[in-house]
Formats: C-alpha cells, sequence, structure tokens
C-alpha cells in the first residue's frame, strides 16, 4: 500500500466563508496551525519521499517552504485546487442562507443535485481531484515513493475520504476536515481508485 497524508491548509484571511477558487493567502495562525500538525507528525517515524500541492497560495506557499526545510520535491498541481463555487466565492453561509435559503439548503443535503450558480459542479469536481490522484499514484510508483504529503483543501479531503469509505460524493459536505489537520489514506498500489482509511479515522 501506498501512504498519503493529506494535510488541510490553514486559517486564510477570508475566514469562514466559501473560498473555493479565491486565492487568499493563510493568516499568521493559519500558518501555525499547519506547523504545529507538520511538527507533531515529523516526530513519528516519517518517511515523505516528496510534497504535492494545490496551487492556491494558502497551500502552495507553505508547501514551498516545507519543501525547502525538508529537500523533498515539491510538485504543484492545479487540479488538487478547491471546488469553484461560483456566484458564491467569498460568501459565508450566513450571506447566502440570507439571500437563497432553499437553494443553500438544497446545495448542503444533495450536492450532486444542485450546483450553486456558475459553480463546478460536483461530478467535474469529482473526475477532477480523481484525475490529481491518479498522477500521484502513477508517479509514486515511477519513482518508487511509499509515502507522500499532499496540502490542499478541506473540499479534496472530504471527497476522498468519502472514496476511501465507500460513501456516496453526497455526503461530502458532512465529513469533518478541520484547518490544518492531517488526514492518513492508503492507496492500493496495484488499484489507482482503491483508497483505504487510516484506521483512526473509520
Amino acid at each position: 500500500m501506498l501512504q498519503l497524508d493529506l494535510l488541510r491548509h490553514g486559517q486564510t484571511e477570508l475566514g469562514h466563508t466559501l473560498r473555493g477558487y479565491t486565492d487568499d493567502a493563510l493568516t499568521p495562525e493559519g500558518w501555525q496551525q499547519m506547523q504545529l500538525e507538520v511538527l507533531e507528525k515529523l516526530q513519528q517515524p516519517v518517511q515523505w519521499q516528496a510534497i504535492y500541492s494545490s496551487t492556491l497560495i494558502r497551500c502552495s506557499h507553505f508547501a514551498r517552504q516545507l519543501s525547502q526545510q525538508l529537500k523533498l520535491p515539491l510538485i504543484l498541481n492545479s487540479d488538487l485546487k478547491e471546488m469553484n463555487f461560483g456566484q458564491w466565492e467569498g460568501c459565508s453561509t450566513e450571506e447566502i442562507y440570507q439571500r437563497e435559503p432553499e437553494l443553500l439548503a438544497s446545495f448542503w443535503e444533495k450536492p450532486s443535485f444542485y450546483t450553486p450558480p456558475e459553480a463546478e459542479p460536483l461530478h467535474e469536481f469529482q473526475h477532477r481531484i480523481q484525475r490529481a490522484f491518479q498522477l500521484i499514484h502513477q508517479q509514486m510508483l515511477e519513482n518508487n515513493w511509499r509515502q507522500v504529503l499532499v496540502i490542499c483543501h478541506g473540499g479534496v479531503i472530504k471527497l476522498m475520504k468519502c472514496l476511501a469509505s465507500d460513501q456516496s460524493p453526497d455526503h461530502l459536505l458532512k465529513i469533518p476536515a478541520e484547518l490544518g489537520q492531517l488526514h492518513t489514506l492508503y492507496l492500493n498500489s496495484h488499484n489507482p481508485q482503491s483508497y483505504a482509511l487510516e484506521a483512526s479515522e473509520k
């Protein structure tokens, strides 16, 4: 099995909003959240052999510094970006609820059937993320890497946890993925679409 440690970015300047493709930076607290999580992991026998990251700066800035610190190759991949929320980009759920309460409720309950205005449909998001992880799988095999770090977003981690636990992607918005938190997935080296969660997360 190949091991993928997924690290969600920390707190950002836009705070509690649907950021999606919006390219806001980490706050000092957000940077510290990620540092503390990585430091705790590094105190264990971690064997990261490469770092992958979303191209959005709330992920990529930290990834660049960490790759230099650990002297590991860094691979930036735009397919690892968060879901694009269209007209809801940069808005809090409270704001959206005030304007479109029924639409927000529909999206939260069944995102595969409701797409926010001008946003990325869930099936397209899933296809993009699976493409990104299939590439990671391929490159891990080519380079004989057994364990990598992937710095990405809440939606990405939630989707991968859905797939790893055989849940419908419609459960994505109900799955926890806290800011600055690590999650471990195991990938079948012979099947790029076969994932398993770390036992503590099942």
